[in-house]
């Protein structure tokens, strides 16, 4: 499924099963709204699902998947980044050994780790449990001018595509983003202040923990990046294409192909939230298929989530990414999935209404 026909492909929500979804979620043995968040949650998820029936039925395991992209930046040869660029790397042999912090939550909920070349430097041999939907070795530096071209901006939003084709034959019920890519940060922000407009300064963070000197950097080098590269708010693929890197178009790519096949999205963040942003700008529909995890530290964070109408599960001030926000947030839609499901009405349970 390439892009166009991925997008013709998204609907929006069933209202019909929303609507059975919360007549049920009034019928259960509660105080109505007493479970807040979680209530609304299920409800959600019933209208991407289209049909209440699959949740009300008894099996009590979900396929989960965990989409981790990498990729590196050439950006970080500004000096943006507190660790050095081979360390992208080094972090996919830490992630196919199964140490990293996503391995460790991934394994907590029962969910697979989907891990995906997007463009790292120095590509790897074949692995088993490593897929290769490589751009190019990289992005080019975008504060000289467009990290990559527009072809190769489709390119790695259909990786992304292809990667949620290709996991829906193992089941699919629910699919959470994870990124690696040292300097994303910098390109996060980047897309976050062409999309918003807000102040460059008013979107970029800390990243991997760069200090005072180096954050005036960081910012100082976005504008320069805007600045040449003029990118055009109302064209998402335009904005990808001059200030993102290749697994943020994958990761656009797995949001749009979760949203094509009926699949609640969880979205880690603020890396996975300038995917949300170019998603949402090629189809608004987008926004209601999507599960915000978790706010995360990094300034631009709750700016996006602002932008696109989205209220955070957590707020446990992480800044990880690889897709560890994305795992508890799978754990807390699931658990409201099984509310809806497992939990008496009042009729069931023989328990007065008010």
């Amino acid at each position: 499924m390439n892009l166009s026909q991925a997008l013709k492909q998204i609907k929006p929500l069933g209202r019909a099963a929303m609507e059975a979804a919360q007549t049920r979620q009034n019928e259960l043995t509660k105080p109505g709204g007493s479970l807040g968040c979680l209530e609304e949650l299920s409800v959600q998820i019933a209208g991407i699902r289209g049909k209440v029936e699959p949740l009300m039925e008894q099996h009590k395991h979900y396929e989960k998947a965990i989409v981790v992209m990498a990729a590196d930046h050439g950006v970080v040869d500004e000096g943006v980044s507190l660790f050095p660029q081979e360390v992208t790397r080094q972090m996919i042999f830490n992630f196919l050994k199964g140490g990293a912090g996503i391995n460790v939550l991934a394994r907590h909920i029962g969910a697979r780790v989907v891990v995906v070349d997007m463009g790292v430097l120095g590509g790897f041999e074949p692995h088993p449990a490593l897929t290769c939907k490589m751009i190019d070795f990289g992005t080019k530096n975008m504060a000289q001018g467009p990290a990559m071209t527009r072809s190769q901006a489709v390119d790695a939003i259909e990786a992304g595509i292809a990667i949620v084709e290709a996991e829906t034959t193992h089941g699919l019920d629910i699919v959470g983003t994870g990124d690696m890519g040292i300097g994303n940060t910098t390109a996060s922000s980047a897309i976050c202040a062409a999309v918003t407009r807000e102040p460059v300064s008013k979107v970029t963070g800390r990243g991997t923990g760069i200090d005072d000197t180096q954050l005036a950097r960081k910012v100082e080098v976005i504008e320069r990046a805007l600045a040449v590269n003029k990118p055009d708010p109302s064209d998402a693929i335009d904005v990808l294409s001059k200030l993102g890197g290749f697994e943020i178009g994958g990761l656009t790519g797995v949001i749009l192909g979760g949203a094509a096949h009926r699949i609640p999205v969880v979205i880690d963040g603020f890396v996975s939230g300038a995917a949300a942003l170019i998603a949402v700008g090629l189809s608004p529909i987008v926004k209601d298929y999507l599960i915000a995890s978790h706010v995360s530290v990094e300034r631009g964070h709750q700016v996006l989530l602002d932008y696109l109408g989205l209220i955070p599960l957590l707020n446990l001030g992480m800044r990880l990414g690889e897709g560890t926000g994305a795992a508890l947030g799978i754990s807390l839609a699931e658990a409201s999935v099984k509310i809806l499901k497992e939990m008496a009405t009042f009729t069931e349970a023989g328990v007065s209404e008010a």
